[in-house]
Parts: C-alpha cells; sequence; structure tokens
C-alpha cells in the first residue's frame, strides 16, 4: 500500500484547493479483475448464509427445547388433575363413611337381587 500525491497537470484555475479537501489519493498496488471480484462476491455471500445457517439453527434448537418443557407441563397438568379427582373421590368415601347418618344407619338382614 503506498499513497502518492494526485497531481494532475491541468490548468491554473483547477489546481487551486479549497479548504477540506483530500490532496493525496491512496492507489491501491494491488489490482483485480472482474474474475477475482465475481470470487470474491461469492465468498462473501457464503459466508454471510453460514452466519445465517447458524442463527437460524441456535433458534430452532431453543424451539425444541421450549416445545419439550410445554409437554412437560402438559403432562404434569394431567397428572395433576388426575391425583385432584383421586383426592376427591377418596375424601368423599371417608366423609360419607364417618358421617353421623351413616353410623346410625342400620345393616340390612335380608338382600335379594333381581335377576333378568
Amino acid at each position: 500500500m503506498s499513497y502518492q500525491t494526485a497531481t494532475m497537470y491541468s490548468s491554473r484555475r483547477q489546481q487551486n484547493w479549497s479548504r477540506n479537501q483530500n490532496t493525496v489519493a491512496f492507489i491501491s498496488s494491488v489490482k483485480l479483475g472482474p474474475v477475482a471480484h465475481t470470487v470474491l462476491v461469492a465468498l462473501m455471500i457464503t459466508v454471510l448464509g453460514l452466519i445465517y445457517l447458524t442463527q437460524a439453527t441456535r433458534a430452532t434448537s431453543y424451539d425444541y427445547q421450549s416445545q419439550k418443557i410445554d409437554s412437560q407441563i402438559a403432562d404434569l397438568n394431567t397428572k395433576k388433575s388426575d391425583l385432584e379427582v383421586e383426592n376427591a373421590r377418596l375424601t368423599a368415601l371417608e366423609t360419607v363413611k364417618n358421617s353421623s347418618v351413616a353410623t346410625t344407619l342400620a345393616t340390612p338382614s335380608n338382600t335379594q337381587y333381581v335377576h333378568e
């Protein structure tokens, strides 16, 4: 890399530089052709595509984890509701069995079943 002054031979009117105007221009010593430019653009597009894919797969893995947690929550809610029903059934039988009405009932002496 080298810096060269941009001196062009022209009339004196065009050589007057105004304030904040660059008087040194960067001239690259490496010259690239159209094929090299095409290859560089293709490489940049490939790198950007790979970055996009890594970000997309990272988001997908979070989606799988959240889906797994959601299914666990649904399973636990189902178990909880089953246990609540079981608790209510067992509690109801115990309260009926120990109630004052049930203790005063007499056991039947004769039971008959209807046969079809």
